[in-house]
């Protein structure tokens, strides 16, 4: 009897041993990812998402992601979602070598990897809010490399349903030369374990497009570059209460016009080219417009936005799904009907139209027409000359802040409740960045409107559309040119107009 005993638990734990590793997959074997489809196959599957903001990278509120929340994501459309990590935090992981991972943190982000999952949703997962990294790069590179390297190990067995993105705007210390070694060398640790996994990367300064001119994409054939895009900030961050100053903007719209929709088109004029370049899909990580502006312009601008981005070929995850920009309410739970028809179902609109009233024009045909070059901090340097109707800015040293170098023209008109269009050509040796503004013409210099472009050796016409929400008789019209390199910048076509609707 015990012989006939022995001989059924042996061919039990036989048997067991078997389904377990039939459908358990061993954490400690080498992954199989021969099968894992392209960087631009897996774009494709992306196509529209969301992001899970202000659960695991709040350090405010920090929170578990509730797992009905992703049914409610896939049923509303959505085919992936972007989950923001915050794994800096010291409850979390340990700033000492080997710089652990708490276990029960990583199993935390599993359980929601797996929620995701199990609805059929692609799942991107980054580290975010790295503040400690950003503040001293240098010092607290090998805990990034570390936790990449634990992160990377302990999500090695998962399909390719699952992306890694390497650090979420990156900025302050971590500067875009910094940014291009410090991802090569993550991207060298994550390939140790998963050679094949999709991996996201971002840009530096924020991740927007003002320093893709910067950026060194490593040849990695699966790899997606990833933009965040919150233009015009004055509308999509008004009265947002971590934004110093954006209380004056209250009250900004986004009418929709072919003017606000060509400004857009301006600012993804390099990503496009990098796209074609460089053969490289583009995914949107956020987009989103703060909830105290008003939700017709919500509306549109997101509406736009998405179906624009569709038409490129690029997928994109809005920001965000359930608190200030959100598109459900965890207190009714119910979804804002209209924010989410923009985002998933609604065809592209008619653009408004509207007319257009010149209220400046530059004319450098004898003289800089009232600009005037400033090298704001004692390490920049540069000079202007006006040419063939054209201001020529020459830099020769170009400090580290784009306003350490600013063509500035006092005296223009505005007033609040105004809409107006900034517009002018550009072109350098190479591609670099700028900034347009109109500001208060005296301390504290604040902003009525900014935007960053990048700009390229193609002489091309920019533009933007702001609605003022101060009036001022003399705000000063300005592009910043700092912190782009020597590269000149020429000028001309500068129109300040009206936009009447």
């Amino acid at each position: 009897m015990k012989a006939v005993n022995l001989l059924l638990s042996l061919s039990f734990t036989i048997l067991l041993a078997g389904c377990k590793k039939k459908n358990t997959p061993d954490p400690a074997a080498e992954p199989d990812q021969s099968s894992f489809a392209s960087a631009s196959v897996i774009n494709q599957r992306l196509g529209r998402g969301i992001n899970l903001g202000d659960t695991y990278e709040a350090s405010w509120a920090p929170r578990e992601a509730d797992p009905a929340d992703f049914q409610r994501i896939a049923a509303s459309g959505f085919k992936h979602v972007r989950i923001p990590v915050r794994w800096e935090l010291p409850t979390r992981s340990s700033y000492a070598a080997p710089y652990i991972i708490q276990p029960t943190f990583l199993l935390s982000v599993k359980k929601a990897v797996d929620a995701a999952l199990k609805n059929k949703l692609h799942v991107i997962i980054n580290m975010h809010h790295h503040d400690s990294l950003f503040k001293n790069p240098d010092g607290l590179k090998p805990m990034f490399l570390a936790q990449w390297k634990q992160i990377a190990s302990y999500f090695k067995q998962y399909s390719d349903s699952l992306l890694f993105e390497v650090l979420n705007e990156p900025h302050d210390q971590l500067d875009a030369d910094k940014w291009n070694l410090f991802f090569a060398d993550a991207l060298t640790e994550i390939r140790k374990t998963n050679p094949k996994r999709t991996v996201l990367l971002g840009v530096a300064e924020w991740g927007g497009v003002s320093a893709l001119n910067k950026l060194v994409i490593p040849s990695d054939t699966h790899l997606i570059l990833t933009i965040h895009y919150y233009n015009p900030f004055t509308f999509t961050h008004q009265g947002a209460e971590w934004v110093s100053g954006s209380n004056p903007w209250l009250g900004t719209k986004w009418r929709d016009t072919e003017y606000e929709r060509q400004a857009v088109m301006n600012d993804f004029q390099a990503v496009i080219q990098l796209k074609q370049d460089k053969n490289i899909p583009i995914h949107i990580g956020e987009f989103g417009a703060y909830s105290k502006a008003d939700i017709d312009s919500r509306v549109k601008w997101s509406r736009f936005l998405s179906r624009w981005f569709e038409q490129e070929g690029f997928s994109w995850a809005y920001w965000e799904f359930n608190s200030g920009f959100g598109v459900y309410d965890p207190v009714t739970g119910q979804f804002r009907t209209s924010l989410l028809n923009a985002l998933t179902t609604d065809p592209m609109a008619t653009a408004a139209p509207v007319t257009l009233v010149d209220l400046y024009s530059s004319n450098f045909s004898s003289s800089a027409d009232g600009w005037n070059l400033y090298n704001n901090d004692a390490s920049a340097a540069s000079s202007l000359n006006i040419v063939s109707n054209k201001a020529q800015i020459t830099i020769t040293n170009p400090g580290s802040q784009n306003w350490h170098i600013q063509l500035i023209r006092p005296g223009i008109a505005i007033q609040s409740g105004k809409t107006y269009r900034v517009s002018f050509n550009a072109y350098s040796t190479g591609n670099r960045g700028l900034a347009a503004s109109l500001m208060l013409n005296s301390a504290p210099w604040s902003l009525y409107s900014y935007a960053d472009f990048s700009i390229s050796t193609n002489d091309k016409s920019y533009n933007y559309v702001f609605t003022a929400t101060a009036s001022d008789p003399g705000a000063a019209f300005v592009f910043s040119l700092g912190n782009s390199g020597v590269m000149p910048v020429t000028l001309y076509n500068i129109k300040f107009q009206e936009v009447q609707y």
